[in-house]
């Protein structure tokens, strides 16, 4: 008899509600077989890509333990990147607001004397960045891990792939041994497995998809460019499938961030979400484009794990992902909770090899994006332009930044040069 409701798992009835009112009517595969298991009382393991549920699967057992036994400083969720810090720790929010859980995010980017004074007060959760972390474990006066009851490694796979090992070790060693922990991977590497070794005992493994599998209803294809057309080609599919919400990857923070004002400099509502950029700033992006007020997104693959961002209806890798487990999370951007949507991968002469392995890792061969040439040929003057444009401009705002040092992005005032180009936006065509 397959569980329907949260109340079939064992989850008491205050948390029902309050996953009733986050609008979570159906516990998730990941869910189903993680909830249980974990208010048993077990170690779980759990191999769930990023959109399969999994803060539910393991904030719930946690929240149900806390009221069991309310205790400060309860739990830790270990997470690679800020922006999944914060997410964590809404939903633990959510989840946790009727009952008066208290939650503290402790990242990079946010000064530490502020979450010195958060910790002091002793929230019943933390939700860390390795690295922040044991800054404040091995400076912060007072504050202390020994009396933990449960410990999270969300998305442990990139926490050792963003080379944290050493502070995962170090943490792991200021921990009380007697706790429950959880591990959470998109993927089993070989570090992941010498971390489960090391820090759970007799775990059970819940995984929802073995295969690398990207949702059925995601409609994925390639166009094979030269490079240098690469731009021309980004703003032809951009203008053919206008009216989308677009979340376009690019391979580095400055690639990010010319393309975006080349964008902004042929019309387009652009913004760009990379790792210089400041947390304030990141958050402040990432908020416009999910109130719609923008609807191209600008990432690196910091950005792209475990983010919701609700509505992506097309996602473009610009740049091919390096890692072909990438792919996988970033189209995963795309097609959630039942909903369908289209992904563009550009391949260059230069990327082939690349896109073998990604169509190897996925176990299919993906169609061309149906193309008119010639129209893109005709945009080619335009473009050229523009470029010519965001070269200065990311020009100045490097030498302005050199000049005045602070991570001030300028990013709506770069809307200056944008009148400058002729043209603006090409008429769409009916379709």
């Amino acid at each position: 008899e397959e569980p329907r409701s949260f109340k079939d798992l064992g989850v008491t009835d205050v948390l029902c509600e309050a996953c009733d009112q986050l609008g979570w009517k159906v516990p998730t595969k990941i869910q189903i077989e993680a909830i249980p298991l974990a208010l048993q009382g077990r170690d779980i393991i759990g191999l769930a890509e990023t959109g399969s549920g999994k803060t539910g699967a393991f904030a719930l057992p946690i929240l149900q333990a806390l009221l069991e036994i309310p205790q400060r400083l309860f739990a830790l969720v270990l997470t690679p990147t800020r922006e999944l810090a914060f997410q964590i720790s809404e939903q633990f929010e959510a989840l946790g607001s009727s009952i008066g859980v208290q939650s503290t995010v402790i990242v990079g980017g946010i000064d530490t004397m502020s979450q010195s004074l958060a910790l002091a007060k002793k929230p019943h959760v933390i939700i860390a960045t390795p690295g922040r972390l044991v800054d404040h474990l091995e400076n912060t006066k007072g504050f202390n891990l020994r009396a933990l009851k449960f410990l999270v490694m969300d998305e442990a796979d990139r926490i050792l792939n963003m080379d944290f090992e050493t502070e995962v070790d170090k943490i792991l060693k200021v921990i009380p041994r007697d706790r429950k922990t959880f591990l959470f991977s998109a993927t089993m590497t070989k570090k992941v497995q010498k971390l489960q070794r090391a820090a759970l005992k007799n775990p059970v493994k819940c995984a929802v998809s073995s295969k690398y599998q990207t949702v059925e209803k995601l409609q994925q294809y390639y166009i094979f460019i030269p490079s240098k057309f690469k731009d021309s080609y980004l703003v032809y599919i951009l203008n053919e499938l206008a009216g989308n919400s677009f979340m376009i990857f690019c391979s580095t923070c400055n690639n990010t961030q010319r393309t975006a004002l080349l964008l902004r400099n042929l019309g387009f509502t652009a913004i760009p979400l990379h790792g210089q950029m400041s947390q304030n700033k990141r958050l402040g992006s990432l908020n416009k484009f999910k109130a719609k007020a923008r609807s191209i997104l600008l990432a690196t693959d910091v950005a792209s794990r475990g983010l919701d961002i609700p509505h992506v209806d097309v996602v473009i890798n610009f740049d091919i992902p390096t890692h072909s487990k990438d792919y996988i999370h970033r189209v995963g951007r795309t097609a959630r909770a039942g909903r369908s949507g289209k992904s563009i991968t550009f391949v260059t002469q230069y990327d082939v090899e690349l896109f073998q392995r990604i169509e190897y890792l996925i176990g299919k061969k993906l169609p061309a994006f149906p193309m008119q040439e010639e129209e893109v040929m005709m945009l080619t003057e335009r473009v050229a332009e523009a470029q010519r444009f965001a070269r200065m401009e990311l020009r100045e705002q490097g030498e302005k930044k050199r000049s005045r040092n602070d991570d001030d992005d300028d990013t709506e005032e770069a809307v200056g040069v944008r009148n400058k180009v002729a043209g603006g936006k090409k008429k769409k065509r009916k379709a």
